[in-house]
């Protein structure tokens, strides 16, 4: 709305989520033709080990990569960049240098002359705050950090500090880990930062709703439910508190999940109060198939609302995948419509 206060001829396109989703898969299919060492950062970005795969190519790296790229574009059509390096923190700044359609080799010989000179900014993980941080010590690129002391860095930004010399000296040794190789699943969250202060109860429940059904859509997808819900909450000086509830039982459905929230923010939050940024977290995870439960004759008429909410649920999550994430929206009143 803001956007449009500016410029209200501006023209917005509703995202087509479903549609990302299948072009994502489809590339990393075809990564897979490459080596089976596939680990997807996020819908647009990828890590690919061809460590092992490069001889049977007969291809140097930068050749490979050449040759993805070209695939991708005729075959999908879309662009893509590629970074290769030795580590994974390399790769990422290598695809990030020449977009929309570039090879770049970051080598232990190189990354000096490329990646140093670079803000430090440009290192994963380092956040508008984090740079602030190190500026205020004199900070500014990603030499200036690699040349610090570690120590001296840990001190000021902790572990986080630790890492980011690491990856700014190119010692970063994290393996690329395939989906079906990655750690069980702990928490799941999902948090936004808003482009106004939420200040009404009324905005504050939406937003709890709506982060609340993408987490209890992602307990689904990877069958876990959860046994607590925490609510992270942040103001616009930035100071955070987390809270968390245990919910009565096991459970992924998003009815629950919000309700679970919403106490939580009754607890600890007042209207008026404005807050910049929420977070809904499921904690103490459990595999779907473990969960159970007792069932008391005094529950009997709550257990039939529960499976109803269920049954609506399900149903709500098949239509989403058969026509789309947008298809079925929340409503004001915390109804599917």
């Amino acid at each position: 709305w803001q956007a449009k206060k500016l410029c209200p001829e501006l023209v917005l396109v509703p995202p087509r989520h479903d549609r990302y989703a299948e072009i994502s898969r489809q590339v990393n299919a075809l990564y897979m033709q490459y080596t089976d060492l596939v680990e997807p950062a996020s819908i647009d970005e990828s890590y690919l080990d061809v460590t092992g795969s490069l001889p049977h190519f007969g291809l140097s790296a930068h050749a490979l990569g050449d040759q993805v790229r070209r695939r991708v574009r005729e075959e999908i059509g879309i662009t893509i960049s590629v970074g290769i390096s030795f580590c994974k923190a390399f790769a990422k700044m290598g695809s990030d240098l020449k977009k929309p359609d570039a090879t770049t080799e970051i080598t232990r010989e190189n990354y000096r002359d490329i990646l140093w000179p670079l803000p430090v900014g440009a290192l994963l993980y380092a956040g508008k705050r984090t740079c602030e941080q190190l500026r205020m010590q004199g900070i500014h690129t990603v030499g200036d950090l690699a040349r610090t002391d570690r120590q001296a860095l840990a001190a000021l930004l902790g572990r986080g500090g630790d890492a980011l010399w690491l990856a700014a000296n190119g010692l970063e040794d994290a393996p690329v880990v395939p989906p079906d190789e990655q750690p069980a699943v702990k928490s799941v969250g999902n948090g936004r930062t808003f482009p106004r202060d939420l200040v009404t109860y009324d905005e504050v429940r939406r937003a709890l709703i709506t982060l609340s059904d993408e987490v209890a859509t992602r307990l689904r997808e990877a069958h876990m439910m959860c046994r607590a819900v925490q609510v992270s909450i942040k103001d616009p000086k930035l100071k955070v508190i987390v809270r968390q509830m245990q919910v009565g039982r096991p459970t992924w459905q998003r009815r629950e999940i919000s309700d679970t929230a919403l106490k939580v923010m009754a607890a600890n939050w007042r209207e008026g109060a404005p807050i910049r940024a929420l977070t809904v977290t499921a904690e103490n995870l459990i595999p779907a198939d473990q969960a159970t439960e007792q069932i008391s004759l005094f529950d009997a008429v709550p257990q039939k609302q529960r499976e109803k909410q269920e049954k609506l649920e399900r149903a709500v999550l098949q239509l989403r995948k058969k026509y789309g994430a947008d298809s079925i929206l929340l409503g004001p009143g915390d109804e599917e419509h």
